[in-house]
C-alpha cells in the first residue's frame, strides 16, 4: 500500500468514526434534500409491493388511509405527500420509507383490528418520518461514501446500495423513543383514544414471536418505552388511569373507580379492555356539555355496551358477570351506577 493511499485510508477510517460518535457536521446536514428523500423512498414502497402485494379490500386501505391522513394532519411535518397502504403479509409488523411512505402489514392489522390500536401504530411510523430518521442514517452512509468516491472515483452504485441498507437498517433506541413521542402526541391531538401508544406498545411485548426488521427492527425495550409513554401521558394530564395487579385491571380516577375488569373478550385481555375504557371516559369528558345523565346502554348478541352519547365506553359480557357472581343486567347496572358517580376533572 502507497503512502498516500494510507493516508487517505486513515483519513477515512476516523471520519467514519467522528461521523458514528458525534453525527454528521453541520455542513453536511443537509446531504439528502426532500425531492430525493421521496425518490428514495418510492424505490422502497416499489420493492416491498412487488414482494408482498397489497391486501385486495379497497375498504380496509381506505380506512387504513383514513387515520394516517388524521394523524398526519396533526404532526410537525406537513411537506410530504404521504401514503398509507396494506401489504399481503401475516407478519405483525409496520414499517415507514423515507418521503412518507408508511405500509401495515396484514397480520398487524388482525392483531390490532382496531382503529385505535392502528392509530398508535400508523403514529409511530409516522413520527420516524416526521424525525428523518432513515434519511439520517442514509446522510450518515452517504457523507463516508462521498469521501470514499472523491478518493477512488467509483461513487455511483456503491452510494445506491449504501442508501438502500440505511433504510432497511434497524432504528436505535433514541430513535425509537423519538417515534413512541410523536407518536403518543399525534395520536392524543387527533382525538383517538389517548391510550393507544399505549395500548400498541403493550401489545407488541406481548407478542410470543418477534420479527426483526420494522417495529421489532432493534433495541425494543419495550419495558422503558411503556414507562416513558406512561410519563408523556401523565404530562398530558390524562385520566383516568388504569392500575393492574397482572391479572385485574381497574379503572380510576382521584379515589373513584370502576368495578375492576378480570376476564378477558374478544382477545382483549383485561388490561386491554381498561385502556379502552380509561381513553374512551377521557374522551367523553371532553364534551363541553358534559352530563352523567347521557351514560346509556345497548344490549347485543355479545353482552351489554355502555355509551356516553355516540362515544362507546366498554362492552360487559356474561363472563363478566359471572366472575362477580352477578347477572348481566346487575353487573351493567353497578357500571352505570359508577358513571353516574363519575365527576371529571376539568
Amino acid at each position: 500500500m502507497t503512502l498516500y493511499l494510507r493516508r487517505i485510508t486513515g483519513l477515512l477510517i476516523c471520519f467514519v468514526i467522528m461521523i458514528n460518535i458525534y453525527g454528521l457536521p453541520l455542513a453536511a446536514a443537509a446531504i439528502i434534500s426532500t425531492n430525493q428523500e421521496i425518490s428514495i423512498g418510492a424505490k422502497v414502497a416499489e420493492q416491498l409491493e412487488k414482494k408482498h402485494g397489497l391486501v385486495d379490500d379497497a375498504a380496509l386501505q381506505a380506512r387504513i388511509a383514513r387515520i394516517g391522513t388524521r394523524l398526519v394532519a396533526v404532526s410537525e411535518r406537513k411537506d410530504l405527500t404521504y401514503s398509507f397502504k396494506v401489504l399481503n403479509s401475516k407478519d405483525v409488523n409496520a414499517l415507514a420509507a423515507p418521503g412518507g411512505f408508511v405500509y401495515i402489514f396484514k397480520g398487524l392489522v388482525d392483531y390490532m383490528p382496531s382503529d385505535e390500536e392502528l392509530a398508535g401504530v400508523i403514529g409511530h411510523e409516522i413520527g420516524h418520518i416526521v424525525r428523518r430518521h432513515s434519511v439520517k442514517q442514509i446522510e450518515k452512509s452517504l457523507a463516508v461514501s462521498v469521501l470514499f468516491g472523491a478518493a477512488f472515483g467509483d461513487r455511483g452504485p456503491l452510494l445506491q446500495n449504501l442508501a438502500q441498507n440505511a433504510i432497511m437498517a434497524g432504528y436505535s433506541r433514541k430513535d425509537e423513543r423519538e417515534a413512541d413521542q410523536q407518536g403518543f402526541k399525534q395520536t392524543h391531538l387527533a382525538g383517538y383514544n389517548p391510550y393507544s401508544m399505549l395500548l400498541t406498545l403493550q401489545k407488541l411485548d406481548d407478542l410470543p414471536n418477534k420479527g426483526s426488521y420494522g417495529l421489532f427492527s432493534s433495541h425494543p425495550e419495550p419495558g422503558a418505552r411503556v414507562k416513558l409513554v406512561q410519563k408523556y401521558m401523565k404530562d398530558a394530564k390524562i385520566t383516568p388511569e388504569v392500575i393492574t395487579d397482572g391479572k385485574k385491571a381497574e379503572v380510576v380516577d382521584n379515589g373513584w373507580r370502576l368495578p375492576a375488569f378480570t376476564v378477558s373478550l374478544n382477545g382483549y385481555k383485561p388490561l386491554y379492555r381498561a385502556y379502552f375504557t380509561a381513553g374512551a371516559l377521557y374522551l367523553a369528558a371532553a364534551d363541553p356539555g358534559f352530563s352523567s345523565s347521557r351514560f346509556t346502554v345497548t344490549h347485543t348478541a355479545a353482552g351489554a355496551v355502555i355509551y356516553y352519547k355516540d362515544q362507546k365506553i366498554t362492552t360487559l359480557s356474561p363472563e363478566d358477570a359471572a366472575a362477580r357472581g352477578l347477572t348481566l343486567n346487575q353487573l351493567t347496572n353497578e357500571f352505570i351506577s359508577k358513571l353516574k358517580e363519575w365527576a371529571p376533572k376539568r
